[in-house]
């Protein structure tokens, strides 16, 4: 638990907070002048195969974008389509907002049995492009806000975040906003 990724935040703590959100492109906008997070990595659409929405197949795509504040990497997700989803029940439950805290674990699958035992139920699964698969995780406990998305520290994990959290040490808040996903 106490290896340190890349980009300073250490395996088996919070590294990502993330929001699901009406228009991708204005909430960038919001995060970069009002908390001073950025530049922004947009994926225009992300329709990864093998999506497990509570114990079914998934279709659910959406548009992700991802950028730092400091050490911590914010999350956006905009749903493009009704297919139901984690994403779509947040929404249709409490509105736009705060969905999850993502966690780094170097094995999800030796995680994810403990979270079990506490009473978190797997509410989604997919695998991710740099390397294996996350697991979004749902609290019984009615203090517990949103999910928590376990993210498998792989290296391709660790290369891709630390590349996005270098960009915004050498950005200077204007140069190339919304950059391409790394």
């Amino acid at each position: 638990m106490g290896l340190t990724l890349g980009f300073g935040q250490r395996i088996g703590g919070v590294v990502q907070t993330a929001f699901v959100v009406a228009d991708i492109h204005a909430a960038i906008a919001h995060f970069q002048r009002d908390c001073g997070a950025g530049p922004f990595f947009l994926l225009d659409h992300f329709l990864g195969e093998g999506q497990v929405y509570r114990g079914a197949p998934s279709e659910a795509d959406v548009a992700i974008a991802m950028g730092f504040a400091g050490h911590m990497q914010i999350e956006l997700i905009q749903p493009l389509d009704e297919h139901p989803s984690v994403y779509r029940e947040t929404i249709e439950a409490m509105g736009y907002g705060f969905h999850h805290f993502g966690i780094a674990f170097t094995d999800v699958d030796a995680a994810l049995p403990d979270y079990l035992a506490r009473g978190h139920t797997l509410a989604f699964r997919a695998p991710v492009p740099t390397g294996g698969s996350v697991a979004y995780l749902e609290s019984a406990d009615p203090v517990a806000p949103g999910f928590l998305e376990l993210i498998p520290a792989t290296e391709g994990m660790n290369t891709l975040f630390t590349a996005q959290w270098q960009a915004a040490q050498d950005w200077d808040g204007q140069t190339a906003p919304v950059r391409p996903f790394l």
